[in-house]
Formats: C-alpha cells, sequence, structure tokens
C-alpha cells in the first residue's frame, strides 16, 4: 500500500549496476574499509530532480537524501516518547509553561556546507516562512510571531503546542541567505541545497544520487564516506537488492521477511519495525447503517482478529496490536489509562452475539438482522494494488460471517477511494493515522470534532464522521493542559469513550520500518539500542548518520 505523505517514486533497479554504487555485498568476508551506504527505496520512477523540502513528492523528500543535507532543531525519539529530547541546531530549548511558546538557542560554531555561518536567524527565517507562505505549513502550527534577540528565537503560538512539540523541532532548517530571495518556496527546486547537515549533494541522474560526507561538518566526522540513494519498481526487487547486499538500508515493508531478508545473512540482516503512536485502522461510516450503531460497532470490534491480520495481511513483519485503547507497545504503555492495563484485544463472537441480542438483533437462517428488520451487510473498501490492506479487509471480511454479516470486498482505482474516503461515500475503509509524541495524532483522528465536515465535503481526518462533544472537548483538554494530572484525566476520558463507543477498530501497528545490515558499519538503532526510528526517510536519519561507526 501507499502512504499519505512523501513516500511515492524513485529509481529503477538497473541503478545498482554502476560502478561503485553498492553496499559492503552479501559475499563479502569482512568489513571494508571507507565502503559506501547504498540507500533503497521500492517507489517507482523519478526524472527529474527536485530538492524541495516543502514538497512532499519532491525527488529529496521521495528517496529521503535531503536528512543527510538539511537538519533539525532536535532529535525527538518517536519510538520511545519517554526518552528525552536531543538538541540538535538548537542547542537550549524552552518551552513556555503552557506550551504558546518556545524559546530555542542557536547552536555556535555550526556552518551552511557553502561556508556561511549558521545563526538564529536562520531559524527566524525558516519558521517566518510559515507565516508569510502559510501553504508550507503542513503541520499547522498556528505560529503567530516569530523574534529573534541575540541567539535566541522565540517562537509565538495560537495554541498549546504540548501534543505538537515534535512537529515543531524536527522542522528542518534552511539557510535565510540562499531562501530569502525566493519568490514562491513552494516551487523551488533548490538545484543546489545548502544545509548543515553531514552530506553534499554530488550527483544527480536517473540511476542515482550521491552524497559525499563533508569535511567540515559541526559534529561527529561520519563514519560513511558516501551515501547513494537509489530505488526500485516494487518491493520484491528491493527486497532481492538488500538480501544479495546491493542495498545496504531502506524504509519498506518485507513479505515474508524472515526467510526473504534475514536468513540470507543471519549474522548482519536486520529488519526492525518498531511501533511509534500509529495504527491502520477500519474507519467506519457512523452516520449511515450498519455503523451508525455503538452496539453493531462493538460486535465486530470485537470479531476482528488482530493477531491474524499481524500474521497473514502483515506476514509477521510488524508489531501484534493488543490494547483495546489502540495504543501501540510499548511506546504508548506509558499512556495507557490505569482501568485499561493488561486489558487486551481478544476474539470473542459469543460476546459480540449477546451484545447484539441486548441491541434487538436477531438471526433468521443464520443471517444477522438489525432491529428494524433488515438483513445487516456492508462493504469494505480499499485501492486496488494494496495488497496488505486487501488481505486485510478480506480477513474482516471473513470475520463478520461469525455474526451471519455479509461484507463485500470493493478495490476501486485509488483516485476514485480517495474522493470517496474523503466525502465520507463508504461503509468501512482501512486508513492509518498519524503518529506523534503523544497519543493525540491517533485519537484525534479518529474522533475530533474539529475535522468534523458534512458528508460530501472533503475531510482531512475523522473519515466516519463520528461526533462526539465530550470527546472533541476532551481532545482539546489534552492538548491545551498545563499540567500532568490535568492531561491525564482527559486522556482518560478519550480513552473510555475510545473503548465503550468504537468509533473505528483499530486493527494493526503502523510502525517505522527499517532494514540494514551491519558487514560494513555498527551503531544502528535497534530494539536494544531504539533510540530513534530505524527509518532513512525520517529527519531522524542524520542522528543515524553520525552513530554509525566501521565495523571491525
Amino acid at each position: 500500500m501507499k502512504l499519505r505523505t512523501p513516500l511515492l517514486a524513485a529509481f529503477a533497479a538497473t541503478a545498482l549496476l554502476l560502478t561503485g554504487c553498492t553496499g559492503g555485498g552479501g559475499s563479502s568476508d569482512g568489513p571494508e574499509s571507507g565502503a559506501a551506504l547504498t540507500i533503497a527505496k521500492p517507489d517507482g520512477s523519478i526524472a527529474t530532480e527536485s530538492n524541495n523540502p516543502y514538497v512532499g513528492d519532491s525527488s529529496a523528500m521521495k528517496l529521503g537524501y535531503i536528512n543527510a543535507i538539511l537538519e533539525p532543531l532536535a532529535i525527538v525519539n518517536l519510538v520511545d516518547p519517554s526518552a528525552e529530547v536531543k538538541p540538535w541546531l538548537a542547542s537550549e530549548i524552552a518551552w513556555s509553561d503552557d506550551y504558546t511558546s518556545v524559546a530555542l538557542t542557536a547552536r555556535e560554531g555550526v556552518t551552511w556546507n557553502d561556508g556561511e555561518a549558521f545563526s538564529a536567524d536562520d531559524i527566524a527565517f525558516t519558521f517566518q516562512q510559515f507565516i508569510d507562505h502559510p501553504e508550507l505549513d503542513n503541520s499547522a502550527l498556528g505560529l503567530t510571531t516569530v523574534a529573534t534577540e541575540g541567539d535566541t528565537v522565540t517562537l509565538s503560538f495560537t495554541n498549546p503546542m504540548f501534543v505538537k512539540q515534535d512537529k515543531v523541532l524536527l522542522k528542518q532548517i534552511v539557510p535565510k541567505h540562499v531562501w530569502e530571495s525566493v519568490d514562491d518556496p513552494a516551487t523551488f527546486e533548490n538545484p543546489e541545497p545548502v544545509g548543515t547537515g553531514p552530506y553534499t549533494l554530488t550527483s544527480f541522474s536517473t540511476e542515482s544520487v550521491e552524497l559525499s560526507a563533508r569535511d567540515d561538518y559541526w559534529g561527529e566526522q561520519p563514519a560513511v564516506p558516501t551515501l547513494y540513494y537509489v530505488s526500485y519498481n516494487d518491493n520484491t526487487a528491493l527486497t532481492t537488492a538488500l538480501a544479495n547486499g546491493d542495498a545496504d538500508w531502506a524504509q519498506a515493508f518485507i513479505p515474508n521477511v524472515q526467510s526473504a531478508y534475514l536468513d540470507k545473512d543471519k549474522e548482519h540482516n536486520v529488519y526492525w519495525a518498531a511501533a511509534g503512536l500509529a495504527v491502520d485502522a477500519m474507519f467506519v461510516n457512523t452516520q449511515t447503517k450498519p455503523f451508525n450503531d455503538p452496539a453493531f460497532r462493538q460486535a465486530v470490534n470485537l470479531v476482528i482478529d488482530r493477531e491474524q491480520h499481524q500474521q497473514i495481511a502483515r506476514e509477521g513483519g510488524v508489531p501484534e496490536l493488543s490494547s483495546v485503547t489502540g495504543l501501540p507497545t510499548p511506546a504508548g504503555d506509558a499512556f495507557i489509562a490505569s482501568e485499561f492495563e493488561g486489558e487486551d484485544y481478544t476474539v470473542d463472537a459469543k460476546a459480540a452475539k449477546q451484545v447484539l441480542t441486548d441491541a434487538g438483533y436477531t438471526w433468521e437462517d443464520d443471517v444477522l438482522t438489525d432491529p428494524s428488520g433488515e438483513a445487516v451487510t456492508f462493504t469494505l473498501s480499499v485501492p486496488q494494488g494494496w495488497n496488505d490492506y486487501v488481505t486485510g479487509i478480506s480477513l474482516i471480511a471473513d470475520s463478520v460471517k461469525t455474526l451471519g454479516v455479509t461484507a463485500t470486498v470493493d478495490t476501486p482505482d485509488q483516485d476514485t477511494w480517495w474522493a470517496a474516503k474523503s466525502d465520507g461515500d463508504f461503509q468501512a475503509i482501512l486508513h492509518w493515522t498519524d503518529t506523534g509524541a503523544t497519543p493525540y495524532d491517533l485519537y484525534s483522528d479518529i474522533m475530533d470534532g474539529r475535522w468534523l465536515v458534512a458528508e460530501g465535503e472533503a475531510a482531512d481526518f475523522n473519515f466516519g464522521r463520528y461526533d462526539s462533544p465530550e470527546a472533541t472537548a476532551a481532545l482539546a483538554a489534552y492538548a491545551n493542559a498545563t499540567d500532568d494530572a490535568t492531561r491525564a484525566a482527559a486522556l482518560q476520558t478519550v480513552q473510555k469513550l475510545f473503548v465503550s463507543d468504537v468509533p473505528a477498530m483499530p486493527i494493526g501497528t503502523r510502525p517505522f520500518i527499517g532494514s540494514y545490515n551491519t558487514r560494513n558499519y555498527t551503531g544502528w538503532p535497534s530494539e536494544d539500542d531504539p533510540y530513534a526510528p530505524a527509518d532513512p526517510t525520517q529527519p531522524t536519519a542524520v542522528y543515524i548518520l553520525t552513530q554509525l561507526k566501521a565495523a571491525k
């Protein structure tokens, strides 16, 4: 399946036939001194270069190489929200008590790769662009003012940023001296990208993108001298390249990961799908039959088999979703209300039928009939070609047969599906939620009245038009609270409604996936050392690149 944000398109498999464009190689007997690192994607073909960090489908964003050139204010660990924020281009970060402003101190001794000095003016300019060009503010920060005094920049916001701290701190800083002369930053191709990061763009072609390590980088000198960014037409071709050692690092779901990749080099190949705070969920239209009835939603939730989804639809390649709060573990453990600790999803058809019986449903010849006497049916829809999602809805269709319900699987083209999803013209779909450093994004995307629009109007989230003033108020209270006790109380209310009202059905985790090998370099994040997502498309990839060490 394809994701909503920059995970589309890339280069042909012939890229890896280029001399010097391979990684360590699966047949190597030992680590290669000064080896290049090949970073791959499975997303098709890109013929046009664009290094614009504001455009999700620019080549730099799609392939992820912008993350080795530009750097964020801080490293926020989205796979371990309890971890302390690590200052990066901001050496000091001071939030106000109500999180409506933050003071950022520009790190000293940092230079851009063209030799110019980095300063607070660059931070201020980057964020002022979100005010001057609101189309660039894809995180909806609601920034009101940017003020600079000496080496400190103070950002002020309309609303508290507690639930959006990561969205602020992971913003990559651009050089004022380059971008201040750009009339339209949304269309600027940025042909010679200037950044503070440890690598510079050396060459671009339709076969590979090459980056070289700087010898004047402000931080720890990277061990990897050269990075190659390439891509393949699909996951199968990419998996082959990873297994052969032609590619070293990738963000891609690998079917049959054990036999297809891990077993090819048990000592060095690593696949780590680290759960953040995002899920795949079955969004249901709560405004129309049959999902306008909470009892029916509860019953369906009770027969969905999450373990089966993890094992079959996701082929064992992601962690299973277990908590009834919908929060992935262990990332979400600290946020689970005490009344739901240890309470996991279980398949219980008997309990589901009792819920339906209590709500006035009956069965005629094993067909479920609603209280008005109509047979209960619904349609599940995802785009054709999104194979894991297609398998996922097929499994759900099989599960509801135990309730006497016929669910039809529909797989339209992507554009048709996307329009229907946004307009509310569906009964049930699979879709993802956003992630963040708190559970706010997950619950807001499903339950928040701030997303509510009438059916027929395009919704950005809350596609099922779930309308609960209590949930909306609790989410707002959580976002605007200035103390932990108030946040905990608000989150408890949200979770109670989520569990009892079932506004959507979480199906599986949506982790940060990373595949890499340790033949030439060590120091990667892992389950034992989860210091960052092992995903080269994230802004935190620069941190990983500075942590890698030559293997011995």
